[in-house]
């Protein structure tokens, strides 16, 4: 399972704070807990806080220096990303890339240039889908567009858009069934992946339903997920999905294995 941290996001008031008021440390720390807990991305998200690019290429820069995981940024600006893709010590993960053919072919072909990798969000100018069938017709057009700038379907990893449980509770199985048929597009296949909090948003019980959920996916075909990764129990319960779904070899102290790296 790929592991995107996502703590470094100005959704988050303390990261706000500290890209306002250019404190390192808050984001350094977050850096080194996601990474001690075993993220392999580290997002990074300025949000609201800033629209100036020298920020998000600080943010990433202090990141860098602190851990060694890969950068997955959180930003469909093509002016920013043309700047801050460069600053990345490796290839990074850009986010937040929708079904728009016009937006993908303003980004596509920056992450081809760089050799990067995009999370495709299978919306469109419609708004977020709300059946599997139109979530896999965006995803097929996310992959289309990306093998016209040759790139590998191994860079693309599909979003199926996770809504609230609380206000769209129909949706959990309209998001397992396209992630589902997200596995048969392509050999190599594509990366599924998802913004795991959003479908605890709003609810009392977030960390069973997040869980739960995660669990879910696995079984629909997940392989990279964003996540609050300091959740041990969580991280856990992806391990234990995966192991059942033959994605990973037993041995009494896989749990463990995994902490100890």
């Amino acid at each position: 399972m790929i592991l995107i941290g996502e703590r470094i996001n100005a959704g988050f008031k303390d990261i706000k704070a500290a890209i306002v008021d250019k404190n390192p440390a808050v984001i350094r720390d977050w850096a080194r807990k996601q990474a001690d807990a075993g993220a392999n991305y580290i997002d990074v998200n300025m949000g609201t806080a800033s629209n100036k690019v020298e920020d998000l290429c600080w943010m990433i820069e202090l990141v860098q220096k602190e851990v060694d995981c890969l950068i997955s940024i959180d930003n469909n600006n093509p002016a920013m990303l043309k700047q801050a893709i460069p600053v990345c010590n490796k290839p990074p993960l850009v986010n937040s890339v929708v079904a728009v053919d016009e937006k993908l072919d303003q980004i596509l072909p920056i992450i081809a240039q760089y050799n990067a990798s995009v999370i495709g969000l299978v919306m469109d100018e419609s708004g977020s889908p709300k059946s599997a069938d139109k979530r896999v017709e965006n995803a097929g057009k996310l992959l289309a567009k990306a093998m016209e700038y040759d790139i590998s379907p191994d860079h693309l990893f599909l979003d199926p858009i996770v809504m609230p449980l609380k206000y769209m509770q129909d949706q959990g199985k309209e998001i397992l069934k396209a992630a589902s048929q997200f596995q048969l597009f392509s050999d190599p296949p594509c990366h599924i992946v998802c913004g795991l909090s959003n479908m605890s948003n709003g609810t009392m019980h977030k960390k069973l339903i997040n869980r739960v959920f995660a669990a879910m996916m696995v079984a629909s075909g997940l392989d990279a997920i964003i996540l609050d990764v300091l959740d041990e129990e969580l991280v856990n319960t992806i391990l234990t999905a995966e192991l059942i779904m033959n994605k990973s070899i037993y041995a009494d102290s896989y749990v463990e294995a995994f902490h100890r790296k």
